[in-house]
Protein backbone atom coordinates (compact mmCIF):
# COMPACT_ATOMS: atom_id res chain seq x y z
CA UNK A 1 0.00 0.00 0.00
CA UNK A 2 1.07 3.57 -0.94
CA UNK A 3 2.29 5.57 1.70
CA UNK A 4 0.67 8.85 2.19
CA UNK A 5 3.06 12.18 1.65
CA UNK A 6 1.02 14.50 1.63
CA UNK A 7 3.49 17.56 0.51
CA UNK A 8 4.81 15.23 -2.53
CA UNK A 9 0.83 14.82 -2.95
CA UNK A 10 0.23 18.80 -3.31
CA UNK A 11 3.42 19.21 -5.23
CA UNK A 12 1.94 16.85 -7.94
CA UNK A 13 -1.39 18.43 -7.76
CA UNK A 14 0.47 21.75 -8.11
CA UNK A 15 1.82 20.69 -11.27
CA UNK A 16 -1.41 19.59 -12.92
CA UNK A 17 -2.69 22.80 -12.29
CA UNK A 18 -0.21 24.53 -14.16
CA UNK A 19 0.17 21.95 -17.19
CA UNK A 20 -3.43 21.61 -17.33
CA UNK A 21 -4.39 25.08 -18.60
CA UNK A 22 -1.32 25.24 -20.21
CA UNK A 23 -2.46 22.53 -22.83
CA UNK A 24 -5.66 24.43 -22.95
CA UNK A 25 -3.21 28.00 -23.76
CA UNK A 26 -1.24 25.51 -26.32
CA UNK A 27 -4.69 23.76 -28.06
CA UNK A 28 -5.80 27.43 -28.06
CA UNK A 29 -3.02 28.55 -30.47
CA UNK A 30 -3.43 25.77 -32.46
CA UNK A 31 -7.33 25.74 -33.27
CA UNK A 32 -6.40 28.37 -35.39
CA UNK A 33 -4.65 26.42 -38.18
CA UNK A 34 -5.35 22.58 -37.30
CA UNK A 35 -8.67 20.94 -37.63
CA UNK A 36 -10.24 20.40 -34.24
CA UNK A 37 -10.93 16.62 -35.04
CA UNK A 38 -6.65 16.30 -36.09
CA UNK A 39 -6.23 18.63 -32.68
CA UNK A 40 -8.11 15.99 -30.59
CA UNK A 41 -6.65 12.94 -32.16
CA UNK A 42 -3.53 13.81 -32.19
CA UNK A 43 -3.86 14.18 -28.27
CA UNK A 44 -5.68 10.69 -27.32
CA UNK A 45 -2.94 9.04 -30.21
CA UNK A 46 -0.16 10.94 -28.14
CA UNK A 47 -1.95 9.77 -25.11
CA UNK A 48 -1.73 6.37 -26.01
CA UNK A 49 2.05 6.38 -27.38
CA UNK A 50 3.03 7.32 -24.45
CA UNK A 51 1.18 4.94 -21.64
CA UNK A 52 0.75 1.96 -23.70
CA UNK A 53 4.57 1.23 -23.29
CA UNK A 54 4.40 2.34 -19.74
CA UNK A 55 1.63 0.02 -19.08
CA UNK A 56 3.60 -2.94 -20.71
CA UNK A 57 6.95 -2.17 -18.96
CA UNK A 58 5.34 -2.55 -15.21
CA UNK A 59 3.08 -5.48 -15.81
CA UNK A 60 -0.09 -3.30 -15.06
CA UNK A 61 -3.44 -5.14 -15.50
CA UNK A 62 -5.33 -3.60 -18.54
CA UNK A 63 -7.45 -6.58 -20.16
CA UNK A 64 -11.17 -5.11 -19.42
CA UNK A 65 -14.43 -7.50 -20.11
CA UNK A 66 -18.16 -7.25 -20.24
CA UNK A 67 -19.52 -4.45 -18.03
CA UNK A 68 -15.99 -2.69 -17.26
CA UNK A 69 -15.16 -2.43 -21.00
CA UNK A 70 -18.56 -1.01 -21.96
CA UNK A 71 -18.42 1.57 -19.23
CA UNK A 72 -14.65 2.49 -21.02
CA UNK A 73 -16.04 2.96 -24.03
CA UNK A 74 -18.47 5.48 -22.67
CA UNK A 75 -15.90 7.24 -20.47
CA UNK A 76 -13.88 7.34 -23.57
CA UNK A 77 -16.40 8.44 -25.77
CA UNK A 78 -17.45 11.35 -22.77
CA UNK A 79 -13.89 12.09 -22.54
CA UNK A 80 -13.76 12.93 -26.61
CA UNK A 81 -16.61 14.89 -26.41
CA UNK A 82 -15.45 16.86 -23.53
CA UNK A 83 -12.23 17.37 -25.11
CA UNK A 84 -14.13 18.66 -28.02
CA UNK A 85 -15.80 20.66 -26.90
CA UNK A 86 -13.50 22.55 -24.49
CA UNK A 87 -11.45 23.22 -27.62
CA UNK A 88 -14.35 25.00 -29.35
CA UNK A 89 -14.78 26.85 -26.56
CA UNK A 90 -11.43 28.18 -26.37
CA UNK A 91 -11.72 29.62 -30.17
CA UNK A 92 -14.27 31.75 -28.76
CA UNK A 93 -13.54 33.27 -25.24
CA UNK A 94 -10.79 33.98 -23.50
CA UNK A 95 -8.79 31.30 -21.76
CA UNK A 96 -9.57 32.20 -17.88
CA UNK A 97 -13.56 32.87 -18.66
CA UNK A 98 -13.78 29.27 -20.58
CA UNK A 99 -11.62 27.55 -17.93
CA UNK A 100 -13.92 29.24 -15.14
CA UNK A 101 -16.99 28.08 -16.35
CA UNK A 102 -16.09 24.79 -17.18
CA UNK A 103 -15.29 24.51 -13.20
CA UNK A 104 -19.29 24.13 -12.52
CA UNK A 105 -18.87 20.65 -12.65
CA UNK A 106 -18.88 20.34 -9.28
CA UNK A 107 -21.94 21.58 -8.84
CA UNK A 108 -23.56 19.63 -11.69
CA UNK A 109 -21.62 16.83 -10.01
CA UNK A 110 -23.20 17.32 -6.78
CA UNK A 111 -26.41 17.18 -8.42
CA UNK A 112 -26.42 14.21 -10.17
CA UNK A 113 -24.75 12.40 -7.24
CA UNK A 114 -28.15 13.35 -5.54
CA UNK A 115 -30.19 12.81 -8.85
CA UNK A 116 -28.89 9.66 -9.66
CA UNK A 117 -26.83 7.65 -7.63
CA UNK A 118 -29.24 8.88 -4.64
CA UNK A 119 -26.51 10.26 -2.30
CA UNK A 120 -27.21 12.98 0.32
CA UNK A 121 -26.70 16.51 0.20
CA UNK A 122 -27.89 19.31 2.69
CA UNK A 123 -29.55 22.65 2.07
CA UNK A 124 -26.53 24.66 2.52
CA UNK A 125 -24.87 22.54 -0.39
CA UNK A 126 -27.38 22.89 -2.92
CA UNK A 127 -27.61 26.73 -1.90
CA UNK A 128 -23.81 27.04 -2.47
CA UNK A 129 -24.48 24.88 -5.84
CA UNK A 130 -26.94 27.73 -7.06
CA UNK A 131 -24.80 30.35 -5.81
CA UNK A 132 -22.17 28.69 -7.72
CA UNK A 133 -24.06 28.74 -10.78
CA UNK A 134 -25.42 32.48 -10.10
CA UNK A 135 -21.14 33.44 -10.57
CA UNK A 136 -20.82 31.32 -13.45
CA UNK A 137 -24.00 33.33 -15.35
CA UNK A 138 -21.73 36.43 -14.74
CA UNK A 139 -18.87 34.83 -16.48
CA UNK A 140 -20.72 33.83 -18.92
CA UNK A 141 -22.68 37.02 -19.62
CA UNK A 142 -20.11 39.44 -21.20
CA UNK A 143 -18.58 36.55 -23.60
CA UNK A 144 -22.36 35.58 -24.49
CA UNK A 145 -22.72 39.11 -25.47
CA UNK A 146 -20.31 39.40 -27.33
CA UNK A 147 -20.00 35.92 -29.28
CA UNK A 148 -23.10 33.92 -28.65
CA UNK A 149 -23.98 30.90 -27.91
CA UNK A 150 -20.23 29.39 -27.96
CA UNK A 151 -19.83 31.09 -24.64
CA UNK A 152 -22.22 28.23 -23.71
CA UNK A 153 -19.56 25.25 -24.65
CA UNK A 154 -17.54 25.08 -21.45
CA UNK A 155 -20.95 24.28 -19.79
CA UNK A 156 -21.30 21.43 -22.08
CA UNK A 157 -17.96 20.63 -21.17
CA UNK A 158 -19.16 21.23 -17.29
CA UNK A 159 -21.79 18.63 -18.14
CA UNK A 160 -20.06 15.94 -19.74
CA UNK A 161 -17.04 15.61 -17.81
CA UNK A 162 -19.39 15.29 -14.51
CA UNK A 163 -20.90 12.21 -16.75
CA UNK A 164 -17.37 11.19 -17.39
CA UNK A 165 -16.59 11.66 -13.15
CA UNK A 166 -19.98 9.36 -12.60
CA UNK A 167 -18.63 6.86 -14.93
CA UNK A 168 -15.68 6.44 -13.91
CA UNK A 169 -16.72 6.21 -9.87
CA UNK A 170 -18.19 2.92 -11.27
CA UNK A 171 -14.70 1.32 -12.53
CA UNK A 172 -12.28 3.10 -9.99
CA UNK A 173 -11.96 0.04 -8.11
CA UNK A 174 -11.85 -2.61 -10.98
CA UNK A 175 -8.71 -0.94 -12.86
CA UNK A 176 -5.80 0.24 -13.19
CA UNK A 177 -5.70 4.53 -13.18
CA UNK A 178 -2.46 4.59 -15.58
CA UNK A 179 -4.17 1.09 -17.34
CA UNK A 180 -7.69 2.82 -17.58
CA UNK A 181 -6.08 6.09 -19.70
CA UNK A 182 -4.10 3.98 -21.99
CA UNK A 183 -6.72 1.93 -23.23
CA UNK A 184 -8.74 5.24 -23.35
CA UNK A 185 -6.50 6.65 -25.84
CA UNK A 186 -6.77 3.77 -28.20
CA UNK A 187 -10.18 3.45 -28.07
CA UNK A 188 -10.28 7.17 -28.59
CA UNK A 189 -7.49 7.13 -31.20
CA UNK A 190 -9.13 3.92 -33.06
CA UNK A 191 -12.96 5.88 -33.14
CA UNK A 192 -11.34 9.30 -34.37
CA UNK A 193 -9.48 8.12 -37.19
CA UNK A 194 -11.65 6.61 -39.30
CA UNK A 195 -13.73 9.47 -39.08
CA UNK A 196 -11.08 11.63 -40.09
CA UNK A 197 -9.82 9.29 -43.28
CA UNK A 198 -13.90 10.06 -44.00
CA UNK A 199 -13.71 13.76 -43.75
CA UNK A 200 -10.57 14.76 -45.20
CA UNK A 201 -11.56 13.46 -48.82
CA UNK A 202 -15.45 14.53 -47.79
CA UNK A 203 -13.86 18.29 -47.74
CA UNK A 204 -15.34 18.57 -43.94
CA UNK A 205 -12.73 21.30 -42.46
CA UNK A 206 -13.48 19.94 -38.31
CA UNK A 207 -12.98 16.47 -39.89
CA UNK A 208 -10.04 16.68 -41.95
CA UNK A 209 -5.97 15.65 -41.74
CA UNK A 210 -3.83 18.77 -43.16
CA UNK A 211 -0.03 18.45 -43.34
CA UNK A 212 0.80 20.80 -40.58
CA UNK A 213 3.96 23.13 -40.38
CA UNK A 214 6.72 22.90 -38.33
CA UNK A 215 5.72 25.02 -35.42
CA UNK A 216 2.25 23.36 -34.99
CA UNK A 217 4.07 20.01 -35.64
CA UNK A 218 5.93 20.64 -31.92
CA UNK A 219 2.65 22.40 -30.58
CA UNK A 220 0.70 19.26 -31.27
CA UNK A 221 3.49 17.36 -29.99
CA UNK A 222 3.55 19.49 -26.80
CA UNK A 223 -0.57 19.19 -26.12
CA UNK A 224 -0.60 15.35 -26.26
CA UNK A 225 2.54 15.88 -23.97
CA UNK A 226 0.92 18.08 -21.42
CA UNK A 227 -2.27 16.47 -21.34
CA UNK A 228 -1.05 12.91 -20.61
CA UNK A 229 1.42 14.18 -18.06
CA UNK A 230 -1.06 16.54 -16.09
CA UNK A 231 -3.63 13.57 -15.99
CA UNK A 232 -0.34 11.55 -14.75
CA UNK A 233 0.18 14.25 -12.24
CA UNK A 234 -3.54 14.22 -10.60
CA UNK A 235 -3.79 10.23 -10.52
CA UNK A 236 -0.26 10.13 -9.01
CA UNK A 237 -1.63 12.98 -6.04
CA UNK A 238 -4.23 10.75 -5.38
CA UNK A 239 -2.22 8.20 -4.45
CA UNK A 240 0.20 10.30 -1.55
CA UNK A 241 -2.68 13.11 -0.15
CA UNK A 242 -6.02 12.66 0.16
CA UNK A 243 -8.78 14.11 -1.77
CA UNK A 244 -9.86 16.44 0.84
CA UNK A 245 -6.86 17.97 0.58
CA UNK A 246 -6.03 17.90 -2.86
CA UNK A 247 -9.48 19.21 -4.01
CA UNK A 248 -9.38 22.49 -3.03
CA UNK A 249 -6.08 23.08 -4.95
CA UNK A 250 -7.89 22.50 -8.09
CA UNK A 251 -9.46 25.84 -8.03
CA UNK A 252 -5.93 27.39 -8.72
CA UNK A 253 -6.55 26.03 -12.17
CA UNK A 254 -8.47 29.61 -12.41
CA UNK A 255 -5.69 32.57 -11.88
CA UNK A 256 -2.91 30.28 -13.69
CA UNK A 257 -5.29 30.18 -17.03
CA UNK A 258 -5.57 33.87 -15.99
CA UNK A 259 -1.80 34.61 -15.93
CA UNK A 260 -1.42 32.09 -19.25
CA UNK A 261 -4.56 34.35 -21.19
CA UNK A 262 -2.37 37.20 -20.01
CA UNK A 263 0.87 36.65 -20.74
CA UNK A 264 0.11 35.03 -24.21
CA UNK A 265 -3.36 36.30 -25.56
CA UNK A 266 -3.42 39.45 -23.81
CA UNK A 267 -6.57 38.69 -22.15
CA UNK A 268 -8.13 39.28 -18.77
CA UNK A 269 -11.41 39.13 -17.47
CA UNK A 270 -13.39 42.37 -17.20
CA UNK A 271 -15.23 43.28 -13.55
CA UNK A 272 -18.06 41.58 -13.93
CA UNK A 273 -16.20 38.44 -15.29
CA UNK A 274 -13.93 38.45 -12.60
CA UNK A 275 -16.98 39.14 -9.50
CA UNK A 276 -17.94 36.17 -11.60
CA UNK A 277 -14.87 34.04 -11.24
CA UNK A 278 -14.71 35.28 -7.55
CA UNK A 279 -18.00 33.85 -6.66
CA UNK A 280 -17.45 30.57 -8.64
CA UNK A 281 -14.34 29.83 -6.57
CA UNK A 282 -16.11 30.81 -3.25
CA UNK A 283 -18.90 28.49 -3.62
CA UNK A 284 -16.56 25.49 -5.04
CA UNK A 285 -14.75 25.87 -2.18
CA UNK A 286 -17.81 25.40 0.30
CA UNK A 287 -18.77 23.04 -1.17
CA UNK A 288 -15.17 21.17 -0.69
CA UNK A 289 -15.93 21.82 2.72
CA UNK A 290 -18.96 20.77 3.76
CA UNK A 291 -18.24 17.22 1.55
CA UNK A 292 -15.48 16.90 4.32
CA UNK A 293 -17.21 18.34 7.12
CA UNK A 294 -20.29 16.09 6.66
CA UNK A 295 -17.63 13.24 5.77
CA UNK A 296 -16.13 13.49 9.18
CA UNK A 297 -19.55 13.84 11.10
CA UNK A 298 -21.49 11.07 8.58
CA UNK A 299 -21.74 8.47 11.36
CA UNK A 300 -23.75 10.82 13.75
CA UNK A 301 -24.86 13.31 11.83
CA UNK A 302 -26.86 13.80 8.56
CA UNK A 303 -24.98 15.99 5.37
CA UNK A 304 -25.84 19.47 5.74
Amino acid sequence: MTQDRPVFGIVLMLGFCALAPLGDAVAKLLGETVPLGMLVFVRFAIQAMLLVPLVAWTGRPWRMQGRIFRLAVIRTLLHIVGIAAMFSALQYLPLADAVAIAFVMPFIMLLLGKLVLKEEVGKRRLIACLVGFGGTLLVIQPSFAEVGYAALLPLVVAVVFALFMLVTRQITKATDPIALQAVSGVIASVILLPALLVGTPAGIWELSLIAPNLGDVWLLLAIGLLGTVAHLFMTWSLRYAPSATLAPMQYLEIPVATVFGWLIFHDLPDGVAALGICITIAAGLYVILRERASARTAPTEAPA
